[in-house]
């Protein structure tokens, strides 16, 4: 048995339970719920994060700091 034969399970007991519950509770039955004959996998959603902006002064201090490591990476090259 599928997953999706058994989400197609789920949601027919699903309507017989709510049906069976409308009739003993007195209140109106709810027309069922069509399901799905094969539903599709559904990818998570992702949240998408906040977009972070940087202010020049920390843009300069990132790209010094870079230029500082590549040349310690440059001087080690060197000297081997």
């Amino acid at each position: 048995m599928g997953v999706s034969e058994i989400l197609v399970q789920i949601d027919h007991e699903i309507a017989q339970l709510l049906q069976a519950r409308a009739l003993l509770g007195g209140g109106a039955v709810p027309a069922p719920k069509k399901a799905a004959a094969a539903p599709a996998a559904k990818k998570p959603v992702k949240k998408r994060k906040k977009k972070r902006n940087l202010t020049p002064e920390g843009r300069k201090r990132i790209v010094e700091a870079v230029k500082r490591r590549w040349a310690e990476q440059k001087k080690a090259a060197a000297a081997k």
